[in-house]
């Protein structure tokens, strides 16, 4: 069974917009808890990095990120985030079996 995902950010009439409306990154990527998602970081001026794991909370300057490889907890700096990959069939691949399918 699938673990529930950890909602540390509370969400009510008095939150932020830049979490409850999702024009802004913080609430649009809030919609996608739970997903497969790999999160293209820029370091620096010219060096990306990529993480992949499942979304498990966001909050205004950060996210949560549950790795896939370890099921540790990553905790991610929004500002950093360039791309976002969200995974639709994320464990199916045409003939070559199952695996992450970014």
């Amino acid at each position: 069974m699938p673990e529930e995902p950890i909602r540390r950010v509370q969400i009510n009439e008095n939150s932020p917009e830049i979490i409850t409306n999702d024009m802004y990154t913080p609430a649009f990527l809030r919609e996608q808890i739970g997903k497969l998602i790999r999160v293209e970081f820029l370091i620096g001026t010219n060096n990306l990095t990529d993480r992949i794991g499942i979304l498990e909370d966001v909050g205004v300057s950060y996210i949560l990120l549950r790795s896939v490889e370890s099921n540790n907890l990553l905790y991610c700096d929004i500002y950093s985030i360039k791309f976002v990959t969200i995974a639709e069939n994320p464990f199916r691949r045409a003939n070559l079996g199952y695996g992450l399918n970014f």
